[in-house]
């Protein structure tokens, strides 16, 4: 990575630990702190489109949408203005923060950038008991769970391949959650803008909206959060779309895809050199293996607990 743009260093390249898919590292120099992050290119489960997203961020930054400063892009090295502030917890937010941030998605949608086409969305892979043999096979500790809820897995690939997903379709960041969000001074930054592109409204409310009303699991989710974010969202501007179980079929789909493309990591069995750690990889295979059933059998809990 060549950083010598950035200015002369007053420390070195500090690696920032934690992130699901790519490498963060921290770099100070004369000319300020910057944030450099290493892309992961030998897996990457979708098209980047480095040029395109660093110029709807850059659109995003003059607009005032509360964020971090893109500086430059590349297809393997991006560089933000470094931002302090607190990490998001995994727990319902308090719902000020949660209407604020359905503001800036009302902002965000209304931004006026071209975008190159929409993406055809490939169906979800169904080798499921394929992994779940494997899985055994090599002794990963969380293949019981995973040949037990086999048949469960193929099931939410079905409801994320069928369910009708209420639009429109909108360009938007695509993955606002609690960990790509920071609190400075109680008000929310949105980080990682590598996943934004083209997606119906309703995928984007319900993600974002039920990621910041709940716990880790789903025993603890609050209606006045994710109505909060749909209130600042509405209050912004923002139109919207008719209720159903297709407004957590894109959450849905994207924690399957992550915990199938963390499973693969994981039966690899190597220390890859870009992307998360190995250990990072068995947590977030874990956690879908668990956490995905668990959410797929409550839909119609969550509809019924959440309509408005």
């Amino acid at each position: 990575m060549d950083l010598s743009r950035l200015g002369t260093p007053t420390g070195p390249l500090t690696r920032v630990h934690g992130g699901f898919a790519n490498r963060m590292y921290r770099l100070d120099t004369e000319q300020g702190a910057f944030a450099v992050k290493e892309l992961n290119l030998l897996d990457r489960r979708w098209t980047y489109r480095a040029d395109d997203v660093f110029r709807f961020e850059q659109a995003a930054f003059a607009a005032g949408v509360p964020m971090a400063e893109p500086i430059s892009a590349s297809a393997d090295t991006l560089v933000h203005r470094w931002v302090d502030g607190e990490r998001v917890p995994e727990e319902p937010v308090p719902a000020a923060y949660a209407f604020e941030v359905g503001e800036v998605l009302a902002r965000i949608h209304a931004l006026d950038v071209a975008w190159p086409g929409v993406p055809v969305e490939e169906p979800p892979a169904r080798d499921w008991p394929e992994l779940a043999e494997r899985a055994t096979a090599t002794g990963q500790p969380w293949a019981a769970e995973l040949a037990a809820r086999v048949e469960t897995f193929l099931a939410i690939a079905r409801f994320v391949d069928t369910c009708e997903r209420p639009g429109p379709l909108v360009l938007t960041h695509r993955d606002i959650q609690p960990w790509n969000l920071l609190s400075r001074q109680g008000r929310p930054v949105v980080l990682d803008w590598e996943l934004s592109g083209m997606l119906e409204v309703s995928g984007e409310l319900g993600s974002t909206a039920l990621s910041l009303a709940k716990g880790p699991g789903f025993d603890d989710i609050r209606p006045a959060v994710f109505h909060a974010v749909l209130d600042g969202y509405a209050a912004a501007g923002g139109t919207l779309p008719r209720w159903g179980p297709g407004w957590f079929a894109f959450m849905i789909g994207g924690w399957l895809g992550h915990t199938r493309w963390n499973i693969l990591r994981c039966l690899a069995g190597v220390e890859a050199r870009t992307g998360p750690d190995l250990a990072l990889s068995h947590e977030s295979a874990r956690n879908g293996v668990r956490g995905l059933p668990d959410l797929f059998g409550r839909l119609a809990e969550l509809e019924e607990l959440l309509m408005f």
